[in-house]
């Protein structure tokens, strides 16, 4: 059996050594670095050959990778790095990793060319400034090989217990056995949609009810592919923490009903969560942590995958374990489990981890050829979440903060670069004086200075890496977001100026530069499409994809995509629906609208006492109905969502739905509760929805409206209907959790009579 390794993860892992150091080291973007390596090439002789495939074996394993160019006449391999700022800032650790690198694409080329000495270069080039720093090693084939077999020697038995864990893996997983014995109603065609769909290598969209166990029905069919599909990785992505923890709940009971499955499950969290010392800076003069980390890393790394400890089956690496074997080991928890992610064989984490332009697991994917499955859960969320991606702002504020901080104070250059981007902005709004406006292009002037702004920023903290300076690293950090976002800018994105004054309910005076400026990403296909193609297999899954094709052409699912629509395991009697005919919450009718509300929710409630949630547009119109309810229904129990509640505060809010409770939650459509809680049986027996859900008609989403006119023919349909009663289904399905539930729903607004809006309802619901 033989295991094969791309050059650079060898490298990464016998070659890196000493601190982990993250002090600014401005990194290319992937495009200046495809660039910089076509430049680099263009500038070399007629035979040179760039991007040459390489391979060679060394006992049981087989090395590959593409050396970045080969120049025959010199005998010359070189090794490309594209870099930003100052060269001789460099860690030594970097340049020892490139030589390591370097020298294997050498041996490598020598041993395909029967080369008996060879010219290795490291080729460092200033994306900046275009110029060229050559570090040339004259080396035999003789060394050059001692030095890969010392690097493969160094990674051989990982390699070997990699290759036993892959077939212990693929063999537990072929005889993997349905951990609860039958499957849900529903939940095997779901199964067999997501495993017909692997073995096939397509993508698939699934709309399934809530309550078939739609995270089992994904994981277990995909992982029984695994074998046969020789997939190497799962990815489960989710919107929320809820999500994560189902996913990890679900692999516990897989790996639980088979104790020989020897699964590597990891979970990766949010920076913020897993920083030990958020005070310090990630780099060994400040960080403990970070000290030594990748002289410490090989025995971590070693610890949290071993198969058992002390003679039991060790946990899945949640967060906890992480943290607890990475603190065993002096080594930071955060980078811990980034270095895991090579060795896990289901990764569970936030969408952002795969689909972000700088998504580690993507990013990973390709440097390793890996193939993947992916698992999209509650996918409706990704519209919005891909739009939050790929949209960039920035805010008067955090450039006044930028420009009043101690580092422009001290330097001129900073401070210099920061005043000409005032200017521009400041020019920008007295051209566009409106409350809101739509360019047909970033300005160019504007453009201009944030060019330039950056290049200065990126050069100041280059030379000043230990000189943290918080406002002015986040509108750094802003303003490259904007930058690549221009540089990015199509059909699927809006370029718009918002005044400070719009933005307030309240009048106030317009003042040029307080705008927000904003490259607005309406649809997020053109970023999702190549991440999603980039996967073996897909799967998007949640209980509200309807209408399919507003999903597959704003989350740029592939033509031959499959798409399910999984029956429901409820009967319609479990669910009485009623629409309210003579209420109207359109906004201009929402006065008139509170008495008829209040009275329809104390009718339902005297005729069937219990725990109810009642769902409002706003926070504004939450208070103005429970102020009224309570005054003309004070027995009745009540409480009420508020404006940015904590985590506690939630939980309260959900505690006072207990099996032997009464009483009426006021809350809002897409907020906290609407989505992704489970309150089943008595805890909860029925719904009020004061709202269609419809997005606000305001500037802004009229834009957006025309945008998917222009693009889809159906702007109305896709920027209000579509969006809204998405939310509306998921609220409902709030009522019935189980096959024993029993529940009503009542639709507060005679729109909910309307044919196109009906057609929106699941199918299984009998609407009065």
């Amino acid at each position: 059996m033989t295991y094969t390794v791309a050059v650079r993860e060898l490298c990464e892992f016998t070659a890196k050594q000493g601190d982990l150091d993250l002090r600014f080291t401005p990194a290319p973007t992937a495009l200046e670095g495809i660039a910089g390596h076509a430049v680099a090439a263009s500038r070399r002789g007629a035979g040179y050959r760039a991007e040459v495939s390489l391979s060679g074996s060394y006992q049981s394993l087989r090395v590959r990778g593409r050396a970045d160019g080969y120049d025959p006449a010199q005998r010359r391999i070189d090794e490309v790095k594209t870099f930003k700022g100052r060269l001789d800032r460099q860690p030594a650790s970097h340049r020892h990793l490139h030589w390591a690198q370097a020298k294997v694409y050498g041996w490598l080329l020598c041993e395909q060319e029967q080369l008996a000495h060879i010219d290795v270069a490291l080729v460092y080039l200033d994306v900046g400034t275009q110029q060229e720093t050559v570090f040339t090693e004259r080396c035999s084939a003789a060394d050059l090989r001692q030095h890969f077999e010392a690097q493969c020697q160094r990674f051989i038995a990982w390699a070997e217990q990699q290759m036993a864990h892959r077939a212990a893996r693929d063999a537990a997983l072929t005889t993997l056995a349905f951990p609860f014995g039958d499957f849900r109603t529903g939940q095997r065609p779901l199964a067999e949609a997501v495993y017909k769909t692997a073995v096939a290598g397509r993508c698939l969209l699934a709309q399934a009810p809530t309550g078939i166990g739609k995270t089992m029905g994904t994981l277990f069919p995909l992982l029984k592919a695994a074998p046969a599909q020789r997939i190497d990785k799962v990815f489960f992505l989710a919107a929320k923490t809820s999500g994560r923890q189902m996913a990890l709940d679900a692999l516990a009971r897989l790996s639980n009903s088979a104790p020989a499955l020897p699964l590597r499950v990891l979970e990766l969290v949010a920076r913020d969560k897993a920083c030990e010392h958020p005070d310090k800076a990630c780099h060994g003069e400040s960080c403990p942590l970070a000290r030594g980390f990748y002289d410490r890393l090989p025995a971590a790394r070693a610890a949290a995958v071993a198969t058992n400890i002390e003679g039991k089956t060790a946990p899945a690496l949640q967060q906890a374990r992480v943290r607890e074997v990475a603190l065993q080991h002096d080594v930071c928890p955060y980078y811990l489990s980034q270095e895991l992610a090579r060795w896990a064989d289901v990764v569970v984490g936030d969408y952002n981890y795969y689909f972000d332009l700088g998504g580690l697991l993507h990013g990973l994917a390709q440097a390793n050829q890996w193939r993947t499955a992916l698992l999209v859960d509650e996918a409706h969320n990704l519209v919005e979440r891909g739009r939050k991606m790929f949209t960039a702002e920035l805010h008067p504020a955090a450039l006044a903060q930028a420009r009043s901080s101690p580092t422009a104070a001290q330097h001129a250059p900073v401070k210099k670069a920061l005043d000409k981007m005032r200017r521009a902005w400041v020019a920008l709004d007295k051209a566009h004086p409106a409350p809101y406006t739509v360019l047909e292009a970033f300005p160019d002037k504007l453009l201009a200075a944030l060019q330039q702004c950056t290049t200065t920023l990126t050069e100041h903290f280059t030379d000043h890496p230990s000189e943290p300076d918080g406002a002015l690293q986040t509108f750094y950090f802003d303003a490259l977001h904007l930058q690549r976002m221009a540089d990015l800018l199509d059909a699927h994105s809006m370029v718009d100026v918002t005044q400070a004054s719009a933005t307030h309910t309240h009048h106030r005076t317009f003042k040029p530069g307080d705008s927000v400026v904003c490259i607005r990403n309406v649809v997020p296909a053109p970023f999702l499409q190549p991440r999603l193609a980039a996967a073996h297999t897909s799967t998007l899954f949640s209980a509200t994809l309807q209408p399919a094709r507003y999903y597959a052409d704003l989350l740029g699912l592939p033509d031959d995509h499959v798409w399910v629509d999984v029956e429901s395991p409820f009967a319609a009697q479990q669910l009485q629906v009623q629409v309210a005919r003579h209420i109207s919450t359109r906004y201009p009718h929402r006065a008139a609208s509170l008495a008829q509300i209040a009275a329809l929710m104390a009718q339902q409630f005297r005729a069937l006492p219990g725990n109810y949630l009642a769902f409002f547009s706003s926070y504004d119109y939450l208070q103005q109905a429970a102020t009224l309810f309570a005054q003309q229904h004070p027995d009745v129990p009540y409480w009420c969502q508020s404006r940015r509640m904590l985590e506690g505060e939630q939980r309260e809010f959900l505690g006072r739905f207990t099996d032997s409770s009464q009483g009426i939650a006021f809350a809002v459509l897409g907020g906290a509760f609407a989505e992704g809680i489970d309150l089943p049986g008595k805890r909860l027996i029925g719904a009020f929805l004061a709202t269609l859900g419809l997005p606000q008609l305001n500037p802004v989403n009229e834009q957006i409206r025309e945008r998917m006119q222009a693009l889809f023919g159906a702007g109305y349909d896709y920027t209000y209907l579509y969006p809204g009663l998405q939310k509306v289904v998921q609220a409902a399905g709030r009522v019935i959790r189980t096959p024993s539930d029993e529940g009503v729903v009542h639709l507060m607004d005679d729109r909910f009579a309307q044919a196109q809006v009906r057609a929106l309802l699941p199918t299984w619901w009998r609407v009065d």
